[in-house]
Protein backbone atom coordinates (compact mmCIF):
# COMPACT_ATOMS: atom_id res chain seq x y z
CA UNK A 1 0.00 0.00 0.00
CA UNK A 2 1.16 3.34 -0.62
CA UNK A 3 2.62 5.91 2.27
CA UNK A 4 -0.31 8.52 2.90
CA UNK A 5 2.22 11.48 1.57
CA UNK A 6 2.50 9.71 -1.98
CA UNK A 7 -0.18 9.39 -4.68
CA UNK A 8 -2.07 6.33 -3.78
CA UNK A 9 -2.71 4.26 -7.42
CA UNK A 10 -6.28 3.23 -8.40
CA UNK A 11 -7.95 0.47 -9.88
CA UNK A 12 -6.48 -0.20 -13.58
CA UNK A 13 -2.93 1.88 -12.97
CA UNK A 14 0.42 0.07 -12.39
CA UNK A 15 2.65 0.71 -9.72
CA UNK A 16 5.60 0.45 -11.48
CA UNK A 17 7.96 -1.34 -9.31
CA UNK A 18 8.92 -4.85 -9.50
CA UNK A 19 6.52 -5.92 -6.45
CA UNK A 20 3.57 -5.23 -8.26
CA UNK A 21 1.39 -6.15 -11.36
CA UNK A 22 3.01 -5.50 -14.35
CA UNK A 23 1.86 -3.97 -17.95
CA UNK A 24 0.73 -7.33 -19.47
CA UNK A 25 -1.37 -8.23 -16.13
CA UNK A 26 -3.23 -4.85 -14.99
CA UNK A 27 -6.57 -4.69 -16.35
CA UNK A 28 -6.93 -2.00 -19.13
CA UNK A 29 -8.98 1.13 -17.95
CA UNK A 30 -12.08 1.33 -19.50
CA UNK A 31 -15.19 3.40 -18.98
CA UNK A 32 -19.05 3.55 -21.32
CA UNK A 33 -17.33 4.99 -23.74
CA UNK A 34 -14.31 3.11 -24.59
CA UNK A 35 -15.97 0.32 -24.13
CA UNK A 36 -18.30 1.16 -26.85
CA UNK A 37 -15.69 2.53 -28.94
CA UNK A 38 -14.14 -1.37 -28.52
CA UNK A 39 -17.55 -2.96 -29.22
CA UNK A 40 -18.05 -1.18 -31.77
CA UNK A 41 -14.92 -3.07 -33.55
CA UNK A 42 -15.13 -6.51 -31.88
CA UNK A 43 -18.56 -8.30 -31.83
CA UNK A 44 -15.97 -11.73 -31.08
CA UNK A 45 -15.09 -9.61 -27.91
CA UNK A 46 -18.64 -8.60 -27.33
CA UNK A 47 -19.44 -11.92 -26.76
CA UNK A 48 -16.51 -13.44 -25.16
CA UNK A 49 -17.21 -10.83 -22.30
CA UNK A 50 -20.35 -11.42 -21.40
CA UNK A 51 -19.26 -15.76 -20.65
CA UNK A 52 -18.39 -14.86 -17.04
CA UNK A 53 -21.55 -13.41 -16.38
CA UNK A 54 -23.30 -16.51 -17.05
CA UNK A 55 -20.62 -19.06 -15.41
CA UNK A 56 -22.02 -18.41 -12.30
CA UNK A 57 -25.28 -19.16 -13.76
CA UNK A 58 -24.39 -22.75 -14.66
CA UNK A 59 -22.10 -22.97 -11.86
CA UNK A 60 -25.31 -22.18 -9.25
CA UNK A 61 -27.57 -24.68 -11.40
CA UNK A 62 -25.26 -27.86 -11.43
CA UNK A 63 -24.30 -26.87 -7.36
CA UNK A 64 -27.24 -25.40 -5.88
CA UNK A 65 -30.26 -27.31 -7.63
CA UNK A 66 -28.26 -30.73 -6.74
CA UNK A 67 -31.56 -32.99 -7.35
CA UNK A 68 -30.04 -35.13 -9.92
CA UNK A 69 -26.76 -35.89 -8.48
CA UNK A 70 -28.57 -37.99 -5.69
CA UNK A 71 -28.62 -40.56 -8.31
CA UNK A 72 -25.01 -40.85 -9.12
CA UNK A 73 -22.31 -42.86 -7.49
CA UNK A 74 -20.07 -41.07 -4.78
CA UNK A 75 -17.23 -41.85 -6.81
CA UNK A 76 -18.60 -40.41 -9.99
CA UNK A 77 -19.36 -37.61 -8.42
CA UNK A 78 -17.57 -36.63 -5.81
CA UNK A 79 -14.44 -37.31 -7.17
CA UNK A 80 -12.37 -35.93 -10.67
CA UNK A 81 -13.45 -32.01 -9.22
CA UNK A 82 -10.44 -29.73 -8.46
CA UNK A 83 -10.28 -28.64 -5.08
CA UNK A 84 -8.83 -25.27 -3.88
CA UNK A 85 -7.60 -24.06 -0.14
CA UNK A 86 -8.59 -20.47 -0.80
CA UNK A 87 -10.97 -21.11 2.33
CA UNK A 88 -9.32 -21.62 5.11
CA UNK A 89 -10.65 -24.89 6.98
CA UNK A 90 -11.70 -22.22 10.01
CA UNK A 91 -13.93 -20.42 7.91
CA UNK A 92 -14.98 -23.58 6.35
CA UNK A 93 -16.47 -24.46 9.38
CA UNK A 94 -17.81 -20.84 10.54
CA UNK A 95 -21.45 -21.74 10.08
CA UNK A 96 -23.31 -23.44 12.05
CA UNK A 97 -25.04 -26.08 9.72
CA UNK A 98 -25.75 -22.76 7.26
CA UNK A 99 -23.68 -22.64 3.95
CA UNK A 100 -22.87 -19.32 2.35
CA UNK A 101 -21.77 -20.01 -0.92
CA UNK A 102 -19.25 -17.63 -3.52
CA UNK A 103 -20.21 -18.78 -7.13
CA UNK A 104 -16.96 -16.98 -9.34
CA UNK A 105 -17.53 -16.73 -13.04
CA UNK A 106 -14.19 -15.88 -14.52
CA UNK A 107 -13.57 -14.48 -17.48
CA UNK A 108 -10.47 -16.40 -19.10
CA UNK A 109 -9.96 -17.98 -22.47
CA UNK A 110 -7.44 -19.97 -20.77
CA UNK A 111 -7.20 -23.72 -18.67
CA UNK A 112 -6.15 -24.16 -15.43
CA UNK A 113 -2.47 -24.90 -16.41
CA UNK A 114 -2.59 -21.75 -18.41
CA UNK A 115 -3.23 -22.83 -21.73
CA UNK A 116 -5.00 -21.34 -24.63
CA UNK A 117 -8.63 -23.31 -25.38
CA UNK A 118 -8.81 -25.24 -28.50
CA UNK A 119 -9.11 -22.71 -31.23
CA UNK A 120 -11.85 -24.83 -32.54
CA UNK A 121 -13.56 -24.37 -29.15
CA UNK A 122 -12.88 -20.10 -29.06
CA UNK A 123 -14.35 -20.43 -32.51
CA UNK A 124 -17.75 -21.99 -31.51
CA UNK A 125 -18.00 -19.07 -28.54
CA UNK A 126 -16.73 -15.96 -30.53
CA UNK A 127 -14.39 -15.44 -27.93
CA UNK A 128 -10.95 -14.45 -29.88
CA UNK A 129 -8.11 -16.11 -28.90
CA UNK A 130 -5.47 -16.56 -25.55
CA UNK A 131 -4.60 -12.96 -25.83
CA UNK A 132 -8.17 -11.35 -25.26
CA UNK A 133 -9.64 -10.60 -21.73
CA UNK A 134 -8.07 -11.34 -18.91
CA UNK A 135 -8.94 -12.91 -15.00
CA UNK A 136 -11.59 -10.50 -14.21
CA UNK A 137 -14.35 -12.16 -12.11
CA UNK A 138 -17.48 -10.50 -13.90
CA UNK A 139 -20.22 -12.71 -12.45
CA UNK A 140 -20.38 -13.13 -8.18
CA UNK A 141 -23.24 -14.48 -6.73
CA UNK A 142 -23.42 -14.82 -2.58
CA UNK A 143 -25.92 -17.73 -1.89
CA UNK A 144 -27.29 -18.31 1.83
CA UNK A 145 -28.35 -21.93 2.06
CA UNK A 146 -29.94 -22.49 6.01
CA UNK A 147 -29.84 -25.57 7.15
CA UNK A 148 -33.66 -25.69 7.36
CA UNK A 149 -33.45 -24.92 3.66
CA UNK A 150 -36.84 -22.76 4.11
CA UNK A 151 -35.25 -20.06 1.65
CA UNK A 152 -32.51 -19.78 -0.34
CA UNK A 153 -31.38 -16.02 -0.65
CA UNK A 154 -29.20 -15.06 -3.53
CA UNK A 155 -26.78 -11.56 -4.10
CA UNK A 156 -25.55 -10.38 -7.27
CA UNK A 157 -22.34 -8.06 -6.57
CA UNK A 158 -22.46 -5.60 -9.54
CA UNK A 159 -18.89 -6.25 -11.23
CA UNK A 160 -18.44 -2.56 -11.29
CA UNK A 161 -18.63 -1.98 -7.38
CA UNK A 162 -15.69 -0.25 -5.93
CA UNK A 163 -14.53 -1.60 -2.87
CA UNK A 164 -11.59 -2.12 -0.65
CA UNK A 165 -8.85 -4.53 -1.27
CA UNK A 166 -5.70 -6.01 0.79
CA UNK A 167 -3.06 -7.86 0.24
CA UNK A 168 -2.03 -6.34 -3.25
CA UNK A 169 0.29 -3.50 -3.24
CA UNK A 170 -0.34 -0.47 -5.08
CA UNK A 171 -4.14 -0.93 -4.67
CA UNK A 172 -6.32 0.10 -1.63
CA UNK A 173 -9.32 -0.10 -3.75
CA UNK A 174 -10.45 -1.45 -7.06
CA UNK A 175 -13.46 -2.59 -8.91
CA UNK A 176 -14.62 -6.07 -7.24
CA UNK A 177 -14.16 -8.04 -10.61
CA UNK A 178 -10.46 -7.18 -10.70
CA UNK A 179 -9.43 -8.63 -7.17
CA UNK A 180 -8.93 -12.25 -8.39
CA UNK A 181 -6.56 -10.88 -11.85
CA UNK A 182 -4.85 -8.06 -9.58
CA UNK A 183 -3.77 -10.42 -6.86
CA UNK A 184 -3.08 -13.46 -9.62
CA UNK A 185 -0.89 -10.95 -11.47
CA UNK A 186 1.09 -9.91 -8.47
CA UNK A 187 1.75 -13.60 -7.15
CA UNK A 188 3.14 -14.29 -10.16
CA UNK A 189 5.42 -11.67 -10.53
CA UNK A 190 6.90 -12.12 -7.07
CA UNK A 191 7.16 -15.67 -8.40
CA UNK A 192 9.00 -14.91 -11.04
CA UNK A 193 11.35 -12.42 -9.67
CA UNK A 194 12.36 -15.47 -7.35
CA UNK A 195 13.34 -17.56 -10.71
CA UNK A 196 9.66 -19.46 -10.78
CA UNK A 197 9.25 -20.01 -14.59
CA UNK A 198 7.40 -23.17 -15.36
CA UNK A 199 3.96 -22.03 -16.30
CA UNK A 200 2.02 -24.41 -15.03
CA UNK A 201 3.19 -23.88 -11.37
CA UNK A 202 2.79 -20.48 -12.20
CA UNK A 203 -0.65 -20.17 -13.28
CA UNK A 204 -1.69 -22.45 -10.77
CA UNK A 205 -0.46 -20.67 -7.62
CA UNK A 206 -1.83 -17.66 -9.12
CA UNK A 207 -4.61 -18.53 -9.50
CA UNK A 208 -5.26 -20.22 -5.85
CA UNK A 209 -3.71 -16.84 -4.75
CA UNK A 210 -6.20 -15.00 -6.94
CA UNK A 211 -9.55 -16.94 -5.34
CA UNK A 212 -7.76 -16.17 -2.10
CA UNK A 213 -8.09 -12.80 -2.77
CA UNK A 214 -12.14 -12.14 -4.47
CA UNK A 215 -13.24 -14.57 -1.61
CA UNK A 216 -11.88 -12.19 0.93
CA UNK A 217 -13.04 -9.18 -0.83
CA UNK A 218 -16.97 -10.42 -0.75
CA UNK A 219 -16.57 -11.58 2.96
CA UNK A 220 -15.00 -8.02 3.73
CA UNK A 221 -17.81 -6.18 2.02
CA UNK A 222 -20.67 -8.01 2.92
CA UNK A 223 -19.76 -8.96 6.46
CA UNK A 224 -20.55 -12.18 6.65
CA UNK A 225 -18.45 -15.29 6.53
CA UNK A 226 -18.02 -17.77 3.11
CA UNK A 227 -17.15 -21.18 4.08
CA UNK A 228 -17.85 -22.79 0.49
CA UNK A 229 -17.00 -21.15 -3.32
CA UNK A 230 -17.02 -22.44 -7.03
CA UNK A 231 -15.79 -21.02 -9.67
CA UNK A 232 -16.71 -21.74 -13.48
CA UNK A 233 -14.78 -20.32 -16.56
CA UNK A 234 -15.41 -19.15 -19.80
CA UNK A 235 -15.94 -22.83 -21.10
CA UNK A 236 -18.30 -24.33 -19.01
CA UNK A 237 -21.42 -21.98 -19.87
CA UNK A 238 -21.33 -23.07 -23.39
CA UNK A 239 -20.84 -26.51 -22.39
CA UNK A 240 -24.19 -26.29 -20.26
CA UNK A 241 -26.14 -24.74 -22.78
CA UNK A 242 -25.04 -27.05 -25.88
CA UNK A 243 -26.52 -30.05 -23.25
CA UNK A 244 -29.82 -28.22 -22.59
CA UNK A 245 -29.96 -27.14 -26.17
CA UNK A 246 -30.46 -23.29 -25.15
CA UNK A 247 -32.73 -21.69 -22.80
CA UNK A 248 -36.06 -20.29 -22.43
CA UNK A 249 -36.39 -16.59 -21.24
CA UNK A 250 -39.08 -14.18 -21.42
CA UNK A 251 -39.00 -10.06 -21.63
CA UNK A 252 -41.77 -7.51 -20.70
CA UNK A 253 -40.96 -5.68 -23.69
CA UNK A 254 -39.38 -6.26 -27.24
CA UNK A 255 -35.68 -5.07 -27.61
CA UNK A 256 -33.36 -4.14 -30.53
CA UNK A 257 -29.86 -3.78 -29.45
CA UNK A 258 -28.33 -4.90 -32.56
CA UNK A 259 -25.62 -2.38 -32.30
CA UNK A 260 -23.86 -2.95 -28.82
CA UNK A 261 -25.10 -6.94 -27.59
CA UNK A 262 -26.93 -8.02 -31.10
CA UNK A 263 -29.90 -8.62 -28.78
CA UNK A 264 -33.41 -8.17 -31.23
CA UNK A 265 -35.80 -10.18 -29.24
CA UNK A 266 -39.87 -9.89 -29.11
CA UNK A 267 -41.76 -9.61 -25.74
CA UNK A 268 -42.62 -12.44 -24.02
CA UNK A 269 -41.47 -16.18 -23.43
CA UNK A 270 -38.96 -17.31 -26.31
CA UNK A 271 -36.60 -19.91 -26.65
CA UNK A 272 -32.30 -19.14 -27.39
CA UNK A 273 -29.37 -20.48 -28.35
CA UNK A 274 -26.55 -20.51 -26.79
CA UNK A 275 -25.47 -17.63 -28.77
CA UNK A 276 -28.10 -15.54 -28.05
CA UNK A 277 -28.21 -16.50 -24.69
CA UNK A 278 -24.96 -14.11 -24.49
CA UNK A 279 -26.99 -11.40 -26.02
CA UNK A 280 -29.72 -11.54 -23.94
CA UNK A 281 -27.70 -11.48 -20.81
CA UNK A 282 -25.25 -9.10 -21.88
CA UNK A 283 -27.75 -6.27 -23.24
CA UNK A 284 -27.35 -3.07 -21.27
CA UNK A 285 -28.08 -0.33 -24.18
CA UNK A 286 -31.75 0.38 -23.84
CA UNK A 287 -32.47 -1.07 -20.50
CA UNK A 288 -33.67 1.88 -18.00
CA UNK A 289 -31.05 0.47 -15.28
CA UNK A 290 -28.43 -0.58 -17.14
CA UNK A 291 -26.05 -3.51 -15.78
CA UNK A 292 -28.67 -3.81 -12.80
CA UNK A 293 -31.15 -4.82 -15.48
CA UNK A 294 -28.34 -6.91 -16.96
CA UNK A 295 -28.23 -8.69 -13.51
CA UNK A 296 -31.59 -8.96 -13.40
CA UNK A 297 -31.35 -11.34 -16.22
CA UNK A 298 -28.43 -13.07 -15.37
CA UNK A 299 -31.27 -13.86 -12.61
CA UNK A 300 -34.05 -14.95 -14.51
CA UNK A 301 -31.31 -17.15 -16.82
CA UNK A 302 -30.19 -18.83 -13.75
CA UNK A 303 -33.62 -20.34 -13.22
CA UNK A 304 -34.40 -21.21 -16.76
CA UNK A 305 -31.63 -23.40 -16.63
CA UNK A 306 -32.56 -24.62 -13.38
CA UNK A 307 -36.08 -25.39 -14.61
CA UNK A 308 -35.00 -26.84 -18.10
CA UNK A 309 -32.55 -29.68 -15.94
CA UNK A 310 -35.73 -30.45 -14.14
CA UNK A 311 -38.38 -30.58 -16.70
CA UNK A 312 -36.79 -31.97 -19.09
CA UNK A 313 -35.57 -35.13 -16.83
CA UNK A 314 -31.67 -34.27 -17.27
CA UNK A 315 -31.00 -35.15 -13.84
CA UNK A 316 -32.54 -38.54 -14.28
CA UNK A 317 -30.97 -39.41 -17.60
CA UNK A 318 -28.15 -41.60 -17.31
CA UNK A 319 -26.65 -40.03 -20.61
CA UNK A 320 -26.88 -36.28 -19.72
CA UNK A 321 -25.73 -36.19 -16.25
CA UNK A 322 -22.98 -37.98 -17.06
CA UNK A 323 -22.39 -35.38 -19.55
CA UNK A 324 -23.39 -32.50 -16.97
CA UNK A 325 -20.61 -34.33 -14.70
CA UNK A 326 -17.99 -34.44 -16.74
CA UNK A 327 -18.44 -30.76 -17.61
CA UNK A 328 -18.09 -29.67 -14.06
CA UNK A 329 -15.59 -31.64 -13.67
CA UNK A 330 -13.51 -29.78 -16.37
CA UNK A 331 -14.64 -26.44 -16.27
CA UNK A 332 -15.57 -26.10 -12.23
CA UNK A 333 -12.99 -25.49 -9.02
CA UNK A 334 -14.69 -26.61 -5.56
CA UNK A 335 -13.58 -25.12 -2.03
CA UNK A 336 -11.73 -27.97 -0.48
CA UNK A 337 -14.01 -29.93 2.10
CA UNK A 338 -16.93 -29.44 0.69
CA UNK A 339 -18.70 -32.77 0.49
CA UNK A 340 -20.69 -32.65 -2.82
CA UNK A 341 -23.11 -36.30 -2.07
CA UNK A 342 -24.17 -35.05 1.52
CA UNK A 343 -25.25 -31.87 -0.36
CA UNK A 344 -26.92 -33.33 -3.26
CA UNK A 345 -28.92 -35.80 -1.32
CA UNK A 346 -30.10 -32.56 1.12
CA UNK A 347 -31.13 -30.99 -1.49
CA UNK A 348 -32.83 -33.55 -3.34
CA UNK A 349 -35.26 -34.44 -0.45
CA UNK A 350 -35.93 -30.81 -0.03
CA UNK A 351 -38.20 -30.08 -3.07
CA UNK A 352 -39.34 -27.11 -4.53
CA UNK A 353 -37.01 -24.63 -2.26
CA UNK A 354 -38.07 -20.71 -2.61
CA UNK A 355 -35.24 -18.99 -3.73
CA UNK A 356 -35.22 -15.09 -3.32
CA UNK A 357 -32.83 -12.99 -6.01
CA UNK A 358 -31.32 -9.73 -5.11
CA UNK A 359 -28.69 -7.35 -5.84
CA UNK A 360 -26.49 -5.46 -3.65
CA UNK A 361 -27.64 -2.11 -3.68
CA UNK A 362 -25.20 0.98 -5.60
CA UNK A 363 -24.95 4.44 -4.13
CA UNK A 364 -23.88 6.07 -7.18
CA UNK A 365 -21.37 6.40 -9.71
CA UNK A 366 -17.96 7.92 -10.18
CA UNK A 367 -14.77 8.08 -12.49
CA UNK A 368 -11.51 6.94 -11.19
CA UNK A 369 -8.64 7.16 -12.92
CA UNK A 370 -10.61 7.21 -16.45
CA UNK A 371 -12.83 4.18 -15.34
CA UNK A 372 -16.13 4.35 -14.29
CA UNK A 373 -16.68 2.59 -11.10
CA UNK A 374 -19.94 1.98 -8.50
CA UNK A 375 -20.04 3.84 -5.59
CA UNK A 376 -21.26 1.80 -2.55
CA UNK A 377 -21.56 2.06 0.88
CA UNK A 378 -20.34 -0.79 2.75
CA UNK A 379 -22.21 -0.16 6.13
CA UNK A 380 -25.52 -0.50 4.00
CA UNK A 381 -24.46 -3.26 2.34
CA UNK A 382 -23.23 -5.48 5.54
CA UNK A 383 -26.53 -4.53 7.03
CA UNK A 384 -28.64 -5.89 4.19
CA UNK A 385 -26.75 -8.78 3.83
CA UNK A 386 -26.95 -9.62 7.38
CA UNK A 387 -30.89 -9.05 7.83
CA UNK A 388 -31.68 -11.29 4.64
CA UNK A 389 -28.95 -14.10 5.64
CA UNK A 390 -30.79 -13.85 9.14
CA UNK A 391 -27.60 -12.79 11.10
CA UNK A 392 -26.97 -10.73 13.66
CA UNK A 393 -24.42 -8.30 13.22
CA UNK A 394 -21.52 -8.41 15.48
CA UNK A 395 -21.05 -5.94 18.19
CA UNK A 396 -18.28 -3.68 17.74
CA UNK A 397 -15.07 -4.80 20.13
CA UNK A 398 -14.82 -3.03 22.96
CA UNK A 399 -11.07 -2.36 23.12
CA UNK A 400 -9.17 -4.52 25.57
CA UNK A 401 -6.83 -2.30 26.53
CA UNK A 402 -7.12 1.94 26.39
CA UNK A 403 -6.29 3.36 23.32
CA UNK A 404 -2.90 5.00 23.58
CA UNK A 405 -3.13 6.78 20.26
CA UNK A 406 -4.11 9.92 18.56
CA UNK A 407 -6.22 10.09 15.84
CA UNK A 408 -6.18 12.64 13.05
CA UNK A 409 -9.16 12.79 11.01
CA UNK A 410 -9.25 14.53 7.31
CA UNK A 411 -12.11 14.23 4.71
CA UNK A 412 -11.42 13.80 1.55
CA UNK A 413 -14.99 13.63 -0.30
CA UNK A 414 -17.31 12.43 2.34
CA UNK A 415 -20.42 14.40 3.95
CA UNK A 416 -19.30 18.08 5.86
CA UNK A 417 -18.71 17.84 8.74
CA UNK A 418 -17.76 13.99 8.80
CA UNK A 419 -14.19 14.34 10.00
CA UNK A 420 -15.19 16.55 13.25
CA UNK A 421 -18.28 13.47 13.96
CA UNK A 422 -15.17 10.90 13.72
CA UNK A 423 -13.20 12.33 15.87
CA UNK A 424 -15.79 12.82 18.72
CA UNK A 425 -17.11 9.46 18.15
CA UNK A 426 -13.54 7.90 18.53
CA UNK A 427 -12.59 10.17 21.28
CA UNK A 428 -15.57 9.21 23.14
CA UNK A 429 -14.17 5.52 22.98
CA UNK A 430 -10.99 6.20 24.74
CA UNK A 431 -8.58 7.98 21.34
CA UNK A 432 -6.96 11.04 21.64
CA UNK A 433 -8.18 14.08 19.68
CA UNK A 434 -5.47 14.85 17.09
CA UNK A 435 -5.86 17.05 14.14
CA UNK A 436 -8.78 17.57 12.12
CA UNK A 437 -9.35 19.09 8.30
CA UNK A 438 -9.84 18.33 4.70
CA UNK A 439 -7.39 16.26 2.46
CA UNK A 440 -4.12 17.31 0.85
CA UNK A 441 -3.11 15.91 -2.39
CA UNK A 442 -2.03 11.98 -2.14
CA UNK A 443 -4.58 10.96 0.81
CA UNK A 444 -6.42 9.96 -1.68
CA UNK A 445 -10.62 9.43 -2.29
CA UNK A 446 -11.41 6.47 -0.42
CA UNK A 447 -11.70 5.71 3.11
CA UNK A 448 -8.73 4.01 4.83
CA UNK A 449 -6.79 4.32 8.07
CA UNK A 450 -3.38 5.08 8.09
CA UNK A 451 -0.96 4.34 11.39
CA UNK A 452 2.61 5.26 12.40
CA UNK A 453 4.79 3.40 14.16
CA UNK A 454 3.26 1.95 17.86
CA UNK A 455 -0.14 2.42 16.56
CA UNK A 456 -0.97 -0.88 14.42
CA UNK A 457 -3.05 -2.24 17.31
CA UNK A 458 -5.53 1.27 17.86
CA UNK A 459 -5.41 1.30 14.13
CA UNK A 460 -7.26 -1.97 13.94
CA UNK A 461 -9.63 -1.18 17.04
CA UNK A 462 -10.65 1.88 14.70
CA UNK A 463 -10.80 0.59 11.40
CA UNK A 464 -13.00 -1.88 13.04
CA UNK A 465 -15.36 1.05 14.73
CA UNK A 466 -15.89 2.56 11.84
CA UNK A 467 -17.12 -0.87 9.94
CA UNK A 468 -14.25 -2.29 8.65
CA UNK A 469 -12.10 -0.14 6.70
CA UNK A 470 -8.59 -1.43 5.23
CA UNK A 471 -5.65 -0.40 7.31
CA UNK A 472 -1.87 0.06 6.06
CA UNK A 473 1.82 1.76 7.79
CA UNK A 474 2.54 4.69 7.02
CA UNK A 475 6.23 6.43 7.04
CA UNK A 476 4.49 9.99 6.81
CA UNK A 477 2.48 9.42 10.04
CA UNK A 478 3.89 10.23 13.17
CA UNK A 479 4.52 7.39 15.61
CA UNK A 480 1.76 7.22 18.10
CA UNK A 481 -1.31 8.38 15.45
CA UNK A 482 -3.44 6.97 13.32
CA UNK A 483 -4.66 9.15 10.45
CA UNK A 484 -8.14 8.83 9.14
CA UNK A 485 -9.06 9.36 5.54
CA UNK A 486 -13.32 9.55 5.06
CA UNK A 487 -13.48 9.00 1.78
CA UNK A 488 -16.81 9.26 -0.79
CA UNK A 489 -17.45 5.75 -0.21
CA UNK A 490 -17.82 6.46 3.70
CA UNK A 491 -20.91 5.99 6.09
CA UNK A 492 -20.75 6.21 9.89
CA UNK A 493 -22.10 2.86 11.28
CA UNK A 494 -25.62 3.25 13.55
CA UNK A 495 -23.47 2.26 16.76
CA UNK A 496 -21.20 4.90 16.76
CA UNK A 497 -23.54 7.96 14.96
CA UNK A 498 -25.62 8.91 17.82
CA UNK A 499 -24.77 11.18 20.13
CA UNK A 500 -21.82 12.70 18.01
CA UNK A 501 -22.89 16.31 16.32
CA UNK A 502 -21.00 18.34 13.36
CA UNK A 503 -17.73 20.31 14.16
CA UNK A 504 -19.31 23.29 12.17
CA UNK A 505 -16.78 23.14 8.83
CA UNK A 506 -14.11 21.76 9.68
CA UNK A 507 -13.65 18.66 7.42
CA UNK A 508 -15.75 19.58 4.80
CA UNK A 509 -16.25 17.77 1.55
CA UNK A 510 -13.46 18.28 -1.22
CA UNK A 511 -15.34 19.24 -4.74
CA UNK A 512 -16.74 16.62 -6.88
CA UNK A 513 -14.24 16.02 -9.59
CA UNK A 514 -11.49 17.93 -8.42
CA UNK A 515 -9.52 15.69 -5.96
CA UNK A 516 -5.97 14.87 -6.41
CA UNK A 517 -6.36 11.59 -7.48
CA UNK A 518 -8.76 12.24 -10.35
CA UNK A 519 -12.47 11.15 -9.01
CA UNK A 520 -15.52 13.03 -10.27
CA UNK A 521 -18.64 11.96 -9.32
CA UNK A 522 -22.09 11.46 -11.20
CA UNK A 523 -24.00 14.78 -12.10
CA UNK A 524 -25.55 16.12 -9.01
CA UNK A 525 -29.23 15.13 -8.49
CA UNK A 526 -28.80 12.03 -10.30
CA UNK A 527 -31.18 9.57 -8.43
CA UNK A 528 -29.57 6.36 -7.18
CA UNK A 529 -29.56 3.38 -9.17
CA UNK A 530 -32.41 1.24 -9.33
CA UNK A 531 -31.05 -2.55 -7.99
CA UNK A 532 -34.77 -3.68 -8.49
CA UNK A 533 -36.89 -5.36 -6.46
CA UNK A 534 -36.22 -8.98 -5.31
CA UNK A 535 -37.05 -12.10 -7.18
CA UNK A 536 -38.73 -14.90 -5.79
CA UNK A 537 -38.45 -18.20 -7.36
CA UNK A 538 -37.90 -21.89 -7.11
CA UNK A 539 -36.03 -24.32 -8.07
CA UNK A 540 -38.31 -25.67 -11.21
CA UNK A 541 -40.47 -22.82 -11.17
CA UNK A 542 -41.91 -20.61 -14.26
CA UNK A 543 -39.55 -18.30 -15.82
CA UNK A 544 -40.04 -14.74 -14.37
CA UNK A 545 -39.83 -12.11 -17.70
CA UNK A 546 -37.60 -9.11 -17.23
CA UNK A 547 -36.76 -5.91 -18.68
Amino acid sequence: MAAAGAPRRRSGEPTGNADSPTDRYVPAPENRRTRRAQQRHSKAGRAARIGGRLLAAATAVIVVSGTGFAYYTERSLDSGFTRSNAISAEDAAALDGDMNLLLIGLDTRKDQNGNDLPKNILDQLHAGDGTEGGYNANSLILVHIPKDLKKITAFSIPRDDYVAVSGIPGYDHAKIKEAYGLKKAHVEQKLENQGVSDKVELERKGREAGRESIVQTVKQLTGVPINRFAEVSLIGFYDIANILGGVDVCLNAPVDDEYYSGAVFPAGPQHLDAANALSFVRQRHGLQNGDLDRTHRQQAFLTSVAKQLKDSGTMTNVGKLQQLIQMAQDDIVLSQGWNLIDFAQTMGKAGSIPIEFQTLPVKGYQTVNGQEVNIVDPALIKKTVRAAFGMQAPQPAEPTTTPTSTVDVVNSGGPTGMAGKVSTALSEKGFAKGEIGNAAYGDGSSSVVYYGTGADVDATQAADMLGGLPTAPSKTVQSGHVKIVIGSDFTMPDELSSGTTSSGTSGSSTTSGSSATGSSTSAAGDPPPDSGKPMTTSIGSDIPCVN
